[in-house]
């Protein structure tokens, strides 16, 4: 079978917003096309119908987003206290709990149509998940899954140990993907302080940076992670406009 093509646009710093209305109008587009195929009772598969694959890179200013599923619990800060410091707040409508975007962290959102290559959302997150470990594993750290915590974990299996150093959370509409994932690159990590990060408890957050004692190339991190998502996708990547 052929390597998929896929867009990749890197969007820089970008406001959380904007990023999110970004990715709705792409979302919304393929869905049209899908509605479209529907209403003309089109004889293509769904495999076939010309969707168009995104994967999109972006920074974001620092930012607190709390999934669908999330507890305000879980945000140990004040409105007030989130204005002084100039850190924004969403809710989304994203699987997962409360989590933090800022800057040197590598924040992804594949715009996937799924039913061109598996109608299985735990597959779609354990290969995000893989191919972040494959990313890290470059740098000498050893990434792993947390049973029922999605994400990916440095020593999930040591008690007081367990550290998470990429988020995921994602929203699927008629098998198109939006949303994704966040890797802690150079990521100041004290704003996961004020929160109780994806709503679990007593556990922590490092970087890539953190486990290897010294500031990484972000740049080059990036090119890791694009190579290892069209490994373990069998995708090609395409720069796009």
């Amino acid at each position: 079978m052929d390597k998929q093509p896929v867009i990749f646009r890197d969007l820089g710093v970008i406001g959380y917003q904007s990023a999110w209305d970004y990715q709705e109008k792409l979302l919304q587009e393929n869905l049209a096309v899908k509605s479209e195929a529907r209403i003309s009772r089109s004889a293509l598969l769904p495999k076939e119908l010309p969707t168009q694959h995104y994967f999109l890179f972006c920074e974001h200013p620092p930012v607190y987003t709390l999934g669908k599923s999330g507890s305000m619990d879980n945000v140990l800060m004040s409105e007030d206290q989130l204005a002084a410091r100039g850190i924004e707040f969403f809710r989304t409508n994203r699987g997962g709990d409360i989590t933090f975007h800022g800057l040197q962290q590598i924040v992804g959102y594949p715009i996937f149509d799924l039913e061109k290559f598996y109608t299985d959302i735990g597959r779609y997150l354990r290969n995000m998940e893989e191919a972040i470990i494959l990313t890290i594993a470059e740098y000498g750290i050893h990434g792993e899954r947390s049973k029922g915590e999605t994400g990916v974990w440095v020593d999930p299996g040591t008690p007081g140990k367990e550290r998470k150093i990429a988020a995921i959370g994602v929203r699927c509409s008629r098998w198109i993907t939006m949303h994704g994932f966040a890797l802690n690159v150079n990521t100041d990590l004290d704003y996961f302080n004020n929160i109780i990060p994806c709503g679990i408890q007593n556990k922590l957050v490092t970087s890539i940076e953190k486990e290897i004692g010294t500031r990484v190339d972000y740049e080059e991190v990036k090119l890791k992670l694009k190579k290892n998502f069209e490994k373990v996708f069998d995708i090609f990547l395409q720069e796009g406009n």
